[in-house]
This record gives C-alpha cells, sequence and structure tokens, in this order.
C-alpha cells in the first residue's frame, strides 16, 4: 500500500462481524481478534496469552524489578511511559477524551469508546457458551 492511501478514506478491509473498516490489512488482522479471543503471544513465565507481540513485550517488563519512569508530583516509578503517564492524570481532574453527546470526559480513550457503545448500541463480545451478546466484557463474564 502507498503512503497516498493514508490520505484517502478508503478502508478496503471490512470486519463481517461488526462491520469496522480498515485501511491496512494486519489492523484488521489485529482487529479480528477481538471477536475470535485468539492470543498468539503468550508468556513463558506465566502462561497469559496477548493479541500483538508488543503486549506480550511491554508484559515482560512485569517480571523484572527496573521501574525506569518517575512521576516528578509524588516519586511513584513505573515500568512503561505509557503507565507513567496515565498515571499522572491522577494529580490532575483531566479528562481529555470527551464525549461528543454529553461533554463527560475520560482518562483513558478505551473508557471512552465503551460509554459510546450505549449510543450505538454495538454488542461487541459474545459469549461461547449461549451466543448472548455484551457491549461490554464485563458484563458477559457475570452473566449466568
Amino acid at each position: 500500500m502507498s503512503h497516498q492511501h493514508v490520505h484517502t478514506d478508503k478502508r478496503p478491509f471490512r470486519c463481517s462481524h461488526c462491520g469496522t473498516e480498515f485501511r491496512r490489512s494486519y489492523q484488521f488482522t489485529v482487529h479480528k481478534q477481538i471477536h475470535t479471543w485468539e492470543k498468539p503471544f503468550t508468556c513463558s513465565e506465566r502462561g497469559r496469552g496477548f493479541t500483538q507481540s508488543s503486549h506480550l513485550m511491554a508484559h515482560r517488563q512485569v517480571h523484572t524489578e527496573k521501574r525506569p519512569f518517575k512521576c516528578p508530583d509524588c516519586g511513584k516509578c513505573y515500568k512503561s511511559s505509557g503507565d507513567l503517564m496515565l498515571y499522572q492524570l491522577v494529580h490532575t481532574d483531566e479528562r481529555p477524551f470527551k464525549c461528543s453527546h454529553f461533554g463527560t470526559g475520560f482518562k483513558r480513550s478505551s473508557h471512552l469508546t465503551a460509554h459510546q457503545r450505549v449510543y450505538t448500541g454495538e454488542k461487541l463480545i459474545a459469549c461461547s457458551e449461549c451466543g448472548k451478546r455484551f457491549t461490554h466484557l464485563s458484563a458477559m463474564l457475570s452473566h449466568p
């Protein structure tokens, strides 16, 4: 795919489960794993699975004692810069991810995405036992 495709809205890869469209095949491949629950990258120490190799690499930090990212406000240390950035929102009331319907703010983009499913009625998570669909993983895990 050439760079010019980045500047168009052409999205040739469409998910048959939920209709989400993607510009790049690798993004589509990663996305499909939410529907299949496939986690091909496994931690050799604990057996925990991950959908992407980068997530496994980040997880491996758990098994080391290194915490090189220090909060300048309180001194608490983290293993990744991303974790530190998320933590630093504790010291502020910043909620940079805003809901376009009500203006409600969220500290994490994933929380906004989950919130927006209330408006779309999107139910991406299906129970493998009964097939019932849910908007949130926690609801699926707790249903009878």
